[in-house]
């Protein structure tokens, strides 16, 4: 279903340099330039939407270009026998400051789930963990990773603590900066660019789609990535509130990474 639209602006809506002052007003037929449409409010609208485009996509952003430059760095760049991944603390830690420095201002997060939402949302998230370690064929990958995560030294004993922060990160953190990008941004931005008034619940099969496609394009694992995402989508629109997908996203995120410890198979990480 589709949100209804604004209508079209007119000829009248562009703005025109004129005269100052009482001049002004004498043109507008007595009236504050407030009352036309298109005026002040307008902009002001335009100005909240922006604000609310830059605080979903900052944390995403600083993560991936943290993410970009570990790839970038060659083998063995780290000082002082520094473990490379402890990098991803500072890529966790600094998206996950960003979102509690703008918490308030996410207003999708308000409200908490009801229970019967909450129930939903953690068998979405068990059901695609189970999917994800499921599809692992190597046609169902793009590629592999270029700097893997491993937590076993070359003495072989394994770095708990870099456990721990990987799997935190990934369990608390990762969920939130992904959700508000793809699903409350992108996929009712790809509805209306002014997203913050698209009701969720209202989102259209091809901002679904797309969004899901786009955030398929980000994983290795293009197929289990691809359903999540879709699963994520649905809940969303099913439910309403974000706090659902976030949710369902850390219960995956929280089991894989115990599977990928129990099993050892880092790869996934």
């Amino acid at each position: 279903m589709h949100c209804s639209r604004p209508a079209a602006r007119g000829a009248h809506d562009v703005y025109r340099p004129g005269p100052r002052g009482p001049q002004a007003l004498a043109g507008l037929g007595g009236k504050a330039p407030w009352t036309i449409p298109g005026g002040p409010r307008m902009g002001l609208r335009t100005r909240l939407s922006d604000r609310a485009t830059l605080l979903r996509v900052l944390p995403f952003a600083a993560f991936m270009l943290v993410l970009a430059l570990r790839d970038l760095l060659p083998e063995g760049w780290a000082p002082g026998g520094i473990e490379p991944g402890w990098l991803y603390a500072v890529q966790a830690g600094a998206a996950g400051l960003l979102i509690a420095w703008w918490w308030r201002e996410f207003t999708e997060l308000a409200a908490w789930p009801r229970l019967r939402d909450l129930a939903l949302a953690v068998a979405v998230g068990v059901a695609v963990y189970w999917i994800w370690i499921r599809l692992d064929e190597p046609w169902m990958r793009l590629g592999s990773p270029t700097h893997a995560f491993n937590p076993v030294g070359s003495d072989g004993e394994v770095m708990w603590g870099l456990i721990a922060v990987r799997w935190l990160g990934a369990a608390l953190v990762v969920p939130l900066i992904e959700e508000l990008f793809w699903r409350s941004f992108l996929m009712r931005w790809i509805e209306r660019p002014d997203f913050l008034s698209v009701d969720p619940k209202q989102v259209s099969l091809r901002a679904i789609v797309l969004s899901s496609l786009v955030f398929t394009l980000a994983h290795t694992e293009w197929l289990a990535a691809a359903l999540a995402g879709l699963a994520y989508a649905w809940l969303y629109v099913r439910t309403g509130t974000l706090w659902a997908p976030v949710i369902a996203h850390m219960v995956t995120n929280a089991l894989l990474g115990g599977w990928v410890v129990l099993m050892g198979y880092w790869t996934l990480w």
